[in-house]
């Protein structure tokens, strides 16, 4: 190779460090301001009596009560209702179904799934849990619809872990004397677990800023009483910061802001879990 052949590929390839680089900093830094410039705007509003206030029309007296109380009922049972799916299809697709078109079909379908808009799957709920099978606007058909939202987020995310054990110990497992099933649960599942469970949370964390199918499913967006039941009706985090938004009144605006600092801290917050599960559970197996 010439000299300035040479001269001029060291050159693009710094030149495409640089735009990687750019493409990396430009987008943290936009996250940044606007993460900043709401916890300004929102932490003047801040303080247990927000946290613990049910929503007013008087927006000095309005509080989030409600909403994080559906918060947690809805994301509870979200994982209730869609993690023990997901991740006994990944263990079945990956251990146990042959390799075929059907398989192949699946797979593809599966990663089709994570990529469709959330609003379809809120449309979907409406159709199926709230008109079809009879829940109404209620919390266990938000449940149920943020569980399909999730699932093929946490069945993906499962496959993954299950692939990264070495296919070696199933073999040493079944030379021993063991079954199947005796080798998922006592080897398989125990090493794939750091991956499932960092799937698995953050996927429900993404559940928990999700607004768009629980406004098509028919959460609330003004509730000064609280859920009762899984068949009561329910509100979220987002729908009361959406709710406020929408209002021209400047201090509406404000307790969005506080409200989205509260939904960026508990999403942290189930982030930092899922590397302190992961981490713990990666040093326990060695």
């Amino acid at each position: 190779m010439k000299k300035d052949e040479r001269k001029g590929g060291a050159l693009a390839e710094k030149l495409f460090e640089y735009v990687c680089l750019a493409a990396v900093i430009i987008p943290l830094a936009l996250l940044a301001v606007l993460v900043i410039d709401t916890a300004i705007d929102g932490v003047q509003r801040l303080d247990w009596e927000f946290i613990t206030s049910f929503p007013s029309r008087n927006p000095g007296e309005a509080g989030i009560y409600p909403a994080v109380v559906g918060s947690i009922l809805l994301v509870g049972l979200t994982a209730v209702l869609a993690v023990p799916i997901g991740v006994g299809a990944a263990i079945y697709l990956e251990e146990y179904a042959d390799s075929g078109w059907l398989s192949n079909l699946i797979e593809v379908n599966i990663a089709n799934l994570a990529g469709v808009p959330s609003v379809i799957y809120g449309l979907l709920g409406l159709e199926v849990f709230v008109r079809v099978v009879g829940m109404g606007r209620s919390l266990l058909a938000g449940s149920a619809t943020m569980a399909l939202l999730v699932l093929p987020i946490v069945i993906m995310a499962s496959r993954e872990a299950l692939r990264t054990v070495p296919y070696d110990l199933r073999e040493a497992c079944y030379g021993l004397g063991s079954t199947r099933w005796q080798a998922i649960r006592q080897v398989v599942l125990p090493m794939a677990m750091p991956g499932i469970l960092t799937g698995t949370i953050l996927s429900i964390s993404r559940a928990i800023g999700e607004t768009a199918p629980l406004l098509v499913v028919g959460a609330l967006t003004y509730m000064t009483f609280l859920p009762e039941g899984l068949t009561d009706p329910f509100t979220v985090l987002p729908i009361q910061i959406f709710n406020w938004v929408s209002r021209p009144q400047e201090e509406f605006v404000i307790n969005a802001a506080a409200g989205i600092v509260v939904l960026l801290a508990v999403m942290m917050l189930l982030n930092a879990v899922a590397i302190v599960l992961r981490n713990k559970l990666q040093k326990r197996n060695g």
